[in-house]
C-alpha cells in the first residue's frame, strides 16, 4: 500500500520531525481486459482507491487514470518503463539513461529536438513540466501539461507514445545525445558522486546494483552504438513493460480513450525477456570501508542489509509497516534529543528503505563533531543497544502515536487539494516497489483499527528486526588519510561491545501551554478594512500589529500562518551583517524561555503546530501551516517565542559544528564554489550574504550571538498573514489575544546603506576562483545590473521574459547543438524590497577550454536581443510557460501570501498584484528589445569563473 509504505520510509524525516495537437494518430480499437480486481490490487486485500480507473490493454499495457482538478486545467502524464540500470548487461552500462535522452530528442512523430518546442508553445516548462528520470529499476517519462485542451492533450499523448514506441535511434542522434550525457556526467562528477559510488559498491557487494551506475561511464558511453541501443529498446520497451498514469482535469473515460488510441496498436518485438536476478546481500563481503574525501565533511554510515522480497500487500502487512515506522521514530527521537543536548555527534538518523528491489536496508548516518568519530559511533550504537535490549515504555509509544495520528490526519486533510502530479507519481512509485496505493481514509482506518496492537512487546520486536541483518557494514568518510589500519579501526568501532544508554529516554512531558510565559492584555481592534477585489480583509490592532486575512477553502482544513516583524536583511548595515547566517538554523532549534526545543516538541506533540524561522529581505518571519482548531495555540507559541527567546548555547554549538564540518564541501566542485561565493559577490561583497569560514564560525560565542539577534527579535513592526480555512471572527479574536497581547514594538529607521544592494562593477577580466574537483569541470557567470523596487515591477516581470529567451538560446546552442554544457541557464532577479541590486545573469558549466566560447556566445545573445526584436514564435515559447506557471500558482494560498506579504504597510502591493498577469501577457518584442538595449550593455557586464586547481584529477 503506497501511502503506508511512504510512511515507513519518510514519516520520521518528513512528517514527524519539526533538511535526469493538430492531428491524432489513428490506432485500431483496443479492448480493455475485464477484471474485477484492478491490476494494481491483485493479491491484496487493501481497499481499492475508487478515485482511480484502472485498465489493461490487449497488448499488456497497464494504465491508471483519474480526474483531479488541482490545479485546474492541468493534466499530469507519467509513462513508466519497467527497465533501468539493473536491466543493462555489462556492455550496456548507461544505456537505460541514454535511451531516455534519445526518446526525448526525437521519435516517429516528432523531428529532432521539436518535442521541446511544441510543448513550450503549450505552456510547458522544459526540465520541470517535461522531464524524465532513470533509476536502477525504471525509466519514467513525465509531462505536466498546463491549461490543457483536447488538441494539446491528444498531441502530447501521441508524442509520448511515439517516444517510447519508436524513438529515433540513429548514429547521428546518438552522437549528439551521447555528448550531452557526457556533459551531464562531467558536471555531476566530483566527491559527492564518488562517495555515492563507494557507498553503492560497499553496501551491495556481490549484487548487480554494486556495478550499475545509472549514468554509466565515459568509456561505456563512448562504446555505445545505435545497434546496441536498438537491441536494448527491443528487449525492454514493450507494452507489457509499460504503465501509463494520468491524473488531471479531464474525464477518466476520455483519458482511457486516448490511452487506447495512442498505445493500443503497439506490439513488442520477439519474445519477452525475464528480468535479471538482482541478487541478495552477501554476508561474506568486506565489513568496513574508509573513503578519503578532502572536500567532504566527516560522516559514518552503518548499513544493515537484508534480502528484498516481494510481499503480498495486505492490511496485515501494512499494519506491520506502521509498527516498524513507529519503532524507527522512537529511536530517532532519542538520537535527536541526545544531539540537541550536546554530544559527540551533531546529527544521527535511522532510515529504513527497500532499495532498488535489491535489499531491505536500515542505514544509520552519523555526523561526528570534531575528530572523535569512534566515540560518536559508540554513543550512537549505545542508544541503539538500549532500544534492542529494553522494550519502549507505553509513554514512548503514546508520544509517537500522537505524532502518527497528526501525520495521518494531515495526509487525509490535504488529499482533496493534493496536486495531480503527485498522485500520478504515486502510481508510478507503487508499481516500482510492487505494492498498491490507498486513499487516506483507508490509511487512517487501518491505523485506528490497530491502536491496541502498538504494544511494547510488538514495538520491541520491530526494533530488534530493524537492526537485524544478513550483512552488516560500515563506511566512513574522512577528509584526511589517517593510516593503513583505518578499515581495521572502523570495523572495530562497529563490533566493539557497548553498554546500553538508557539516559536518553524521554521523561514524561510536564509542561502545558499554561506553563509558557504569560501574555499581556488583549488588544482592541482599531480598524478593519475589506478588500473586496481579493476577498480579503486587513485588520489593525491597538498595539500596532497589522494583519491580512484571506479565509478560503482552497486548502480545506489548513491555515497558513506568517508572522513578519522587523526589517530582515535591511535591519543591519552591510558591514555589520556577518551573523545573519546563524539565525534560521539556531533560532528555530532553540526553545522558549526556560524550556528547551525538546520540551516544546513534547508540548505540541500530536498537534499541527510549527515554528519555522527565516530571514526575508524586509522582515524576519515565523512560518507555520496549522489546523483551524490549532490556530490559537499556534499563534500563542509564536508570540511566546518572539517575546521570550531561549539563549541556550547548545543549538549554537551544534550549528557551528555543522557549519565547520560542511564548509570544506564548498570546494568539491565548480557549482559548490558558486553556492558559496555567487550571492555574496553579486551583492558587492555584502556581509549579509556571506557564508562564513570555519575560523569565522569558531569566533561566534553565545554572547555574540545573543547581542546580534536579541534586538532583532524584539524589533517591529509586526504583520500577520492568515490564509486558509478559518472563520474570520474567530481569527480576529485569536489575533487580539495572542499577537495583540504583545508589547508595542518600535520600528527602527532603515539606513541608506542597509536599503541598498550594490551589484559589482564591470570587470575586464573575470573574477576567478578555484575548486578541488575534476579538472575538466568549470563554471562561468556573466551578469548585467538592472533595477529594484516596487515602482518599476512591470519592468521586472518583463525582464523575466527576457531571461527566458536568453535561457532558451543558451539551451539550443550550448547544449542541444554544441553539447558543451548540460544545464546552461539564465535568470533575472529584481529585489522589490530594496532600492537597488537587481541583475540578469547567465551561467553554465563547461570544460575549461569552452569558457571563452560561453562568454562570446552569451555576449552575442545579449547584443542580438538588443539589436533585433524576437520573433512571435520565439516569444510565445518563452512566454507561455511563464503565463501557465502564474495561472497554476494562483490556485494555492502560498502564492497569494508570498505576493502580499508587507501589503498592510505598503498598499501598493495590492495594485501591482492586480496587474501581474497583464504585465507578462502584454509584453511585446519591441519592449523586450528596449529592455535589452537598456540593461544588457556590454560595458556593464560582470563576469566570474570557477576553474579547477592545478593538481585536480580528471572525471571518471
Amino acid at each position: 500500500m503506497k501511502l503506508l509504505h511512504g510512511l515507513r520510509l519518510a514519516t520520521a524525516f518528513a512528517l514527524l520531525i519539526p533538511a535526469h495537437m493538430a492531428s491524432a494518430e489513428t490506432a485500431p480499437a483496443t479492448a480493455t481486459k475485464a477484471a474485477q480486481t484492478p491490476w494494481l490490487y491483485e493479491n491484496s486485500d487493501v481497499p481499492v482507491d475508487a478515485s482511480w480507473t484502472f485498465g489493461v490493454l490487449d497488448n499488456g499495457l497497464r494504465y491508471a487514470v483519474k480526474k483531479n482538478v488541482v490545479p485546474a486545467g492541468q493534466i499530469s502524464i507519467r509513462v513508466r518503463v519497467d527497465a533501468g540500470a539493473l536491466h543493462e548487461e555489462d556492455n550496456e552500462l548507461g544505456f537505460a539513461h541514454l535511451m531516455e535522452h534519445l526518446a526525448f530528442r526525437g521519435s516517429e512523430h516528432v523531428p529532432d529536438g521539436e518535442a521541446k518546442r511544441i510543448w513550450q508553445r503549450f505552456g510547458v516548462t522544459f526540465g520541470s513540466d517535461s522531464n524524465a528520470q532513470t533509476t536502477p529499476t525504471q525509466t519514467v517519462y513525465k509531462l505536466d501539461l498546463p491549461n490543457s485542451s483536447p488538441a494539446t492533450l491528444d498531441e502530447s499523448l501521441k508524442i509520448l507514445a511515439g517516444m517510447v514506441r519508436a524513438p529515433n535511434i540513429s548514429e547521428s542522434a546518438l552522437n549528439a545525445e551521447r555528448a550531452i550525457v557526457q556533459a551531464e556526467l562531467r558536471e555531476s562528477a566530483g566527491a559527492g558522486m564518488d562517495l555515492g559510488e563507494a557507498m553503492r559498491r560497499h553496501a551491495f557487494q556481490g549484487q548487480r546494483l554494486a556495478d550499475r551506475s545509472t549514468i554509466g561511464s565515459i568509456e561505456s558511453l563512448d562504446s555505445a552504438s545505435a545497434a546496441g541501443l536498438k537491441e536494448f529498446h527491443r528487449r525492454w520497451y514493450r507494452p507489457e513493460k509499460i504503465v501509463v498514469s494520468i491524473a488531471g482535469d479531464a474525464e477518466p473515460a476520455e483519458l482511457e480513450r486516448l490511452v487506447r488510441q495512442h498505445f493500443g496498436g503497439w506490439t513488442g518485438q520477439g519474445k519477452p525477456v525475464a528480468d535479471p536476478d538482482f541478487g541478495k546481500p552477501d554476508p561474506k563481503g568486506m565489513v568496513a570501508k574508509t573513503v578519503v574525501a578532502p572536500t567532504l565533511p566527516p560522516n559514518v554510515a552503518l548499513i544493515y542489509a537484508r534480502p528484498w522480497e516481494k510481499v503480498a500487500d495486505t492490511i496485515a502487512y501494512n499494519e506491520q509497516l506502521l509498527v516498524d515506522a513507529l519503532a524507527q521514530q522512537i529511536v530517532n527521537r532519542r538520537l535527536v534529543t541526545q544531539a540537541r543536548a550536546g554530544s559527540t555527534f551533531s546529527v544521527a538518523e535511522v532510515g529504513q528503505e527497500d532499495i532498488s528491489r535489491s535489499a531491505d536496508t536500515t542505514t544509520v548516518i552519523i555526523t561526528p563533531i570534531g575528530d572523535n568519530w569512534q566515540q560518536a559511533v559508540r554513543d550512537v550504537r549505545a542508544i541503539i543497544e538500549d532500544a534492542i535490549s529494553t522494550p519502549p515504555s507505553q509513554a514512548d509509544i503514546d508520544r509517537e502515536l500522537a505524532l502518527f495520528g497528526n501525520a495521518l490526519r494531515t495526509m487525509r486533510d490535504s488529499y482533496p487539494f493534493e496536486a495531480a502530479a503527485k498522485q500520478a507519481d504515486d502510481i508510478v512509485k507503487a508499481v516500482d516497489i510492487r505494492e498498491t496505493i490507498a486513499a487516506p481514509d483507508t490509511v487512517v482506518a487501518v491505523y485506528e483499527n490497530m491502536r491496541d496492537k502498538f504494544t511494547p512487546e510488538r514495538l520491541f520486536a520491530a526494533t530488534k528486526a530493524l537492526f537485524a541483518a544478513d550483512a552488516v557494514r560500515i563506511l566512513r568518510t574522512t577528509p584526511v588519510d589517517d593510516g593503513a589500519d583505518a578499515d581495521v579501526r572502523l570495523a572495530k568501532a562497529l563490533t566493539d561491545s557497548v553498554s546500553a544508554a538508557s539516559s536518553v529516554r524521554l521523561a514524561g512531558n510536564a509542561i502545558t501551554f499554561d506553563d509558557l510565559p504569560k501574555l499581556g492584555e488583549p488588544a482592541k481592534v482599531v480598524a478593519r478594512n475589506p478588500l473586496p477585489r481579493f476577498e480579503m480583509e486587513s485588520v489593525e490592532l491597538s498595539n500596532g500589529v497589522r494583519a491580512l486575512l484571506f479565509p478560503n477553502k482552497s486548502e480545506s482544513g489548513q491555515v497558513r500562518v506568517l508572522v513578519r516583524f522587523g526589517s530582515g536583511y535591511q535591519a543591519v548595515d552591510p558591514a555589520k551583517g556577518a551573523l545573519f547566517w546563524s539565525g534560521p538554523g539556531i533560532i528555530s532549534e532553540s526553545g522558549i524561555g526556560k524550556y528547551s526545543r525538546t520540551q516544546i516538541e513534547q508540548l505540541i506533540n500530536g498537534r499541527r503546530i510549527e515554528l519555522g524561522f527565516t530571514v526575508d529581505n524586509d522582515a524576519f518571519e515565523f512560518t507555520a501551516a496549522t489546523r483551524p482548531e490549532d490556530l490559537v495555540d499556534q499563534l500563542r507559541l509564536i508570540v511566546a517565542k518572539m517575546e521570550n527567546p531561549n539563549w541556550d548555547s547548545a543549538p549554537l554549538e551544534r550549528e557551528k559544528a555543522l557549519a565547520i564540518a560542511g564548509y570544506r564541501s564548498f570546494d568539491m566542485s565548480a557549482t559548490a564554489v558558486l553556492q558559496r561565493e555567487l550571492q555574496y559577490r553579486l551583492s558587492g561583497n555584502d556581509l549579509r550574504w556571506k557564508i562564513p569560514t570555519p575560523d569565522e564560525v569558531r569566533k561566534v560565542d553565545a554572547k555574540a550571538f545573543r547581542a546580534f539577534w536579541e534586538p532583532l527579535l524584539a524589533s517591529g513592526p509586526v504583520e500577520v498573514l492568515l490564509f486558509g480555512d478559518f472563520e474570520t471572527e474567530k481569527a480576529v479574536d485569536a489575533l487580539q489575544n495572542t499577537v495583540g497581547a504583545m508589547k508595542p514594538r518600535s520600528t527602527a529607521a532603515i539606513s541608506q546603506k542597509a536599503s541598498q544592494v550594490v551589484f559589482p562593477a564591470a570587470n575586464a577580466k573575470p573574477l576567478r576562483f578555484t575548486h578541488k574537483g575534476p579538472k575538466d569541470q568549470m563554471a562561468a557567470v556573466i551578469g548585467w545590473p538592472t533595477g529594484a523596487g516596487l515602482a518599476q515591477i512591470s519592468e521586472a516581470r518583463q525582464l523575466e521574459v527576457l531571461a527566458a529567451l536568453f535561457r532558451d538560446r543558451l539551451f539550443e546552442k550550448f547544449r542541444s547543438e554544441q553539447a558543451a554544457s548540460y544545464s546552461p541557464d539564465a535568470t533575472a532577479t529584481w529585489p522589490d524590497e530594496f532600492a537597488s541590486g537587481g541583475f540578469l545573469m547567465a551561467y553554465s558549466q563547461m570544460q575549461p577550454k569552452d569558457s571563452e566560447r560561453f562568454f562570446t556566445f552569451a555576449k552575442s545573445v545579449a547584443a542580438d536581443l538588443a539589436a533585433t526584436p524576437v520573433s512571435k514564435d520565439e516569444l510565445q515559447r518563452a512566454l507561455e510557460p511563464i503565463l501557465q506557471y502564474v495561472e497554476r500558482s494562483t490556485t494555492g494560498n502560498l502564492f497569494w501570501m508570498n505576493e502580499l506579504e508587507g501589503a498592510t504597510y505598503n498598499a501598493a502591493r495590492y495594485e501591482v498584484l492586480g496587474r501581474l498577469y497583464s504585465d507578462y501577457s502584454k509584453v511585446t518584442p519591441e519592449q523586450l528589445q528596449a529592455l535589452a538595449r537598456k540593461y544588457l550593455v556590454s560595458e556593464k557586464a560582470w563576469t566570474m569563473v570557477v576553474e579547477p586547481e592545478a593538481d585536480a584529477v580528471a572525471s571518471r
